[in-house]
């Protein structure tokens, strides 16, 4: 059994979601492939120098530039598979929410749910960083366009999209 630290995950969380600040807001889905730094360097020797080496265990974060969420990024997650190389995967993106006590008046059709939520006086802008290992590890950050000098962070902060990204690690299921 491999113990499950997080420590490496959320450091590279992190890096994440400080590389997609920089570009501010209102950006789409980003997908990160994540290996560790030891290994990269090996196979692709000449990014010696311009690959932070830090910790022993640590990953790097490689950007998937093709990847387009589309509508539903849960169901475009289905269809992507990493291989054994690739030791986890992140995903970056914006969402809005609202507070829980306006959830009953969210109506059901779902692009007037949409507007709906975007027309909202008490919508809440957030970007969410969330990531996992092939051993289990899974983290998640946040931070709130409201509050942007907070970066909050959980295990399970968004359950559904963390399932998502492990199913990309599990490969095509064959029946």
């Amino acid at each position: 059994m491999v113990d499950k630290d997080p420590n490496r995950l959320i450091a590279c969380l992190a890096d994440i979601e400080r590389h997609v600040s920089e570009n501010g807001w209102d950006q789409p889905a980003r997908l990160f492939a994540l290996v560790a730094t030891h290994t990269l360097l090996e196979v692709e020797p000449q990014l010696k120098g311009r690959v932070p080496e830090t910790a022993a265990d640590a990953l790097t974060a490689i950007e998937q530039d093709d990847f387009a969420a589309g509508a539903d990024v849960q169901e475009r997650l289905q269809q992507i598979f990493f291989p054994d190389t690739v030791d986890g995967v992140a995903i970056a993106m914006e969402r809005t929410f609202l507070p829980a006590q306006f959830e009953g008046d969210i109506p059901d059709d779902p692009e007037a749910a949409a507007e709906f939520v975007m027309q909202h006086p008490e919508k809440t802008d957030v970007r969410v960083v969330v990531g996992v290992l092939r051993d289990g590890s899974q983290h998640g950050l946040a931070r709130l366009v409201s509050n942007p000098e907070d970066l909050l962070g959980a295990a399970d902060l968004v359950p559904g999209l963390t399932e998502a990204l492990n199913r990309t690690l599990e490969g095509p299921t064959h029946e």
